[in-house]
């Protein structure tokens, strides 16, 4: 698949290099020269200038990408390159600048299909959301842990399985689980995964892709991307 990034700093980078190992296509815009500099030696196909303006992100080939991930620290920016991504009928995620924009944007931005929140999130998060996935991160509690909320997807290879036989890393521990539209709950031994089940997960940074992989699964999402 082939997705643009607008900003490649930090944040962009990482989400551009953990979609790069899956063998996705990137293009990062990125107004700073020296910071394009760094993305060209990393191997990334850069294009310079101002992601939130329409001939750039035509050269960037809009047009043919399946989504686009508004990663700068400048909202504005962000929503602007979204905007113009869902006039090409590209899958779009917006990266906001404080975690209680999220539910707002997600609420009123008929231009966004995605928000994350980086500084909670991190660059899984974000690799998630320009997939189409289903997943968030619930809180940080230590440096390389952090808990994540996860829906079993019919591509799940857990689905069907009961909670005692889903096999996760010996890094990762799940604290919680629900139904399909019901609330969470301790986790039973019996509990069966269906498709929309959520179950929130303890795990290390290091083991969070694997965990994905087996509760979420990979399946094609609206437009082109992954659920």
């Amino acid at each position: 698949m082939r997705f643009v990034i607008i900003g490649a700093g930090r944040v962009g980078l990482r989400t551009a290099r953990v979609l790069r190992e899956e063998g996705h296509q990137i293009v990062l815009v990125e107004r700073d020269r020296d910071t394009a500099e760094r993305a060209r030696d990393a191997g990334f196909e850069v294009v310079e200038g101002d992601g939130s303006r329409e001939e750039v992100l035509a050269e960037a080939g809009i047009e043919d990408a399946d989504g686009l991930g508004a990663l700068t620290a400048d909202l504005n920016v962000n929503f602007a390159a979204c905007s113009i991504a869902k006039h090409h009928h590209t899958w779009t995620v917006l990266r906001v600048d404080e975690d209680y924009r999220e539910e707002v944007y997600h609420r009123y931005a008929d231009e966004v299909d995605e928000v994350v929140y980086p500084e909670r999130l991190g660059a899984l998060g974000a690799k998630n959301a320009l997939l189409g996935g289903t997943v968030q991160a619930i809180a940080d509690v230590a440096q390389n842990l952090q808990v994540v909320l996860m829906t079993v997807t019919e591509a799940s290879p857990m689905r069907g399985y009961t909670i005692e036989e889903v096999a996760l890393p010996a890094s990762a521990r799940i604290l919680a689980f629900g139904k399909a539209d019901e609330p969470m709950a301790l986790p039973l031994a019996d509990d069966s995964l269906e498709v929309g089940d959520r179950l929130a997960v303890l795990a290390d940074f290091d083991v969070l892709e694997e965990v994905r992989q087996l509760i979420v699964g990979e399946t094609l999402a609206p437009e082109g991307g992954v659920a």
